[in-house]
């Protein structure tokens, strides 16, 4: 969609102390939405012992809002564009809560499932419409830089601390609780949002195209599904194949649609701009790096420190504190070295930590694990922040849903590619190491195969010495593969260095001052690009270069030329 936002109080007009109010709104329910996503993860047998759900069901409450939330967010942050990103905000926090209650009241694995959904509905809603509106409140790049920082620390902590506060809750309360705290959240933020936050859109040229919508949705669906299928390890013609070429055909519709489309829906031209697909990759690398190591270190300190869900929650929270302390930092240190360095910087200082972490070994060893989950931290977010402030920047302000609604699918992919990928290369180097263990039957060996957890239910179940046995060649395999997918990793985070290259070298030379237009998108050096200028507020005379005063010979010349224009006009 093109043309110029509308704003309820003008673009960028909000005072400083009311756009940094607009912020703290904007990433309180960011942060919600962000817990959510994680904090069940620690709930599972709590809702398994209650509500008995099959193996399936249970796969579905814990994946129906991810995939849900992942396949709606292009249709309402294009939505958000048409109609008013702020109204689409409000939706969201209503439905949110809603869906909220529903869970949290649920009989049966069902009710959980379809409430699980229905998050998913209000999260899309939410998510891009925070980081669009975030977009128009903040004209000047360098402060936009640093809400931006703010706003993805906030994810991160979120994400992070999902697991933490999901075992705090369930040592004091039932599962059900780790629903509730979202409410209380939604009913503060919808009257305060109504009253504070502004609204804006595009100026809604061209019908909005729903059709076009339908297919975004459907085929993301089909491959955010095939994807979390895959890094189940449930691998099937109809479960996982299926939906992957489907849902890559739907998307290959969408794409050739909004190619012929005089007002498309999401701009597809915006990812020749190197900025701006360079960023929307790095931010997949970056999102598949931290939640494919995220769940295997979970599990390493589980299952082979044996750490409870409050304690792993702690371990992890050095993670937490880096990536706040990056996001606060990183909009000062963009401005200084640029999006180049940052995002190049960021990878190899994740890949740093990916190596140190290599260290990890069947015992305890808690100062590298604070210095490896430190560095990753630092890294991470400095990665993702500039990526995403690089992105958002390079697409035009009236596009800001969209472009936001495509870096929040990124951000999906590259969570549920990093499950498969990295739990893929950790089963491969994990199964060897229990193929031939003394003492334990073929068929017992077969299903330890499948999982630590599973290979610790069938050591208890043989005991004695050929349990004792399954138990410490589980544990040695399990170390094993967590290496070898630290390594991969590693070399993956690398390649995310080399491809910062295509990024600018800096930000805007000369950023606007608050309350006016920036200078618009970059090209790759870092150079302004050429494109439509910005307009101009409303009510400000057409904005033209000063002229340069002349001197007596400019002077003749122009008046002569005056006479011979003059001459030809009435001729």
């Amino acid at each position: 969609m093109t043309g110029t936002p509308r704003t309820a109080h003008g673009e960028g007009a909000e005072a400083p102390a009311r756009r940094w109010m607009i912020l703290v709104v904007l990433c309180a329910s960011l942060l919600l939405v962000a817990v959510d996503a994680t904090v069940l993860h620690v709930a599972i047998p709590a809702v398994s012992e209650d509500l008995r759900p099959g193996q399936v069901q249970l796969l579905w409450i814990v994946d129906s809002y991810p995939l849900v939330c992942a396949s709606l967010l292009i249709l309402f942050g294009t939505l958000g564009d048409r109609v008013g990103r702020r109204r689409i905000l409000l939706l969201g926090y209503a439905l949110f809560g809603i869906a909220s209650a529903l869970a949290a009241a649920a009989e049966s694995a069902q009710l959980l499932i379809a409430a699980r959904a229905l998050l998913g509905v209000g999260g899309a809603m939410i998510m891009p419409a925070t980081l669009s509106i975030l977009r128009q409140v903040f004209p000047d790049r360098r402060e936009r830089a640093l809400a931006i920082g703010v706003w993805s620390a906030v994810a991160g902590i979120g994400a992070a601390g999902g697991p933490l506060l999901g075992g705090f809750l369930l040592e004091h309360f039932w599962w059900g609780a780790v629903f509730l705290i979202n409410i209380p959240l939604m009913l503060v933020s919808l009257p305060v949002g109504r009253w504070l936050l502004p609204e804006s859109t595009g100026d809604g040229q061209g019908p909005w195209d729903a059709v076009g919508a339908l297919l975004a949705a459907a085929g993301l669906f089909g491959v955010v599904l095939g994807v979390k299928q895959a890094g189940s390890g449930e691998l099937s013609v109809l479960g996982t194949l299926v939906p992957l070429i489907v849902g890559a055909v739907l998307l290959v519709v969408f794409v050739r649609r909004q190619r012929r489309r005089t007002h498309p829906l999401v701009d597809l031209a915006l990812f020749a701009r190197p900025a701006f697909g360079t960023s929307v990759g790095c931010i997949v690398l970056a999102m598949l790096a931290l939640v494919g190591l995220e769940l295997i270190a979970a599990q390493y300190l589980q299952l082979v420190l044996d750490l409870s869900p409050l304690e792993t929650g702690l371990r992890l929270l050095p993670l937490t504190f880096a990536a706040m302390a990056a996001g606060l930092a990183g909009s000062r240190l963009l401005g200084r070295f640029g999006p180049r360095a940052m995002v190049g910087s960021g990878f190899t200082l994740t890949a740093v930590s990916v190596l140190v972490l290599t260290g990890m070994g069947d015992h305890d060893n808690p100062p590298l694990l604070i210095g490896g989950f430190v560095l990753l931290g630092l890294g991470l977010q400095t990665t993702l922040f500039s990526s995403y402030e690089s992105m958002l920047s390079e697409a035009p302000k009236e596009e800001a849903g969209g472009a936001a609604a495509i870096g929040e699918t990124s951000y999906q992919l590259g969570a549920g590619i990093g499950i498969a990928l990295l739990g893929s290369v950790m089963n491969a180097a994990y199964g060897p190491g229990l193929r031939q263990v003394e003492g334990v039957p073929d068929a017992a060996a077969a299903d330890a195969r499948h999982s630590l957890g599973e290979a610790y239910d069938v050591a208890r179940e043989l005991g004695g010495p050929a349990g004792a046995a399954l138990r410490t060649a589980a544990k040695d395999a399990f170390v094993h593969g967590l290496h070898v997918t630290l390594v991969v990793s590693a070399g993956l985070l690398l390649l995310g260095a080399l491809a910062a290259l295509r990024l600018p070298r800096s930000m805007d030379p000369a950023p606007a001052e608050p309350g006016t237009p920036d200078p618009g998108p970059t090209d790759g050096s870092g150079d302004q690009a050429p494109g439509p200028r910005a307009p101009e507020a409303p009510g400000e005379a057409p904005r033209t270069k000063a002229p340069r005063p002349r001197s007596g010979k400019d002077s003749d010349r122009a008046t002569s030329a005056d006479r011979a224009r003059d001459s030809a006009l009435r001729g």
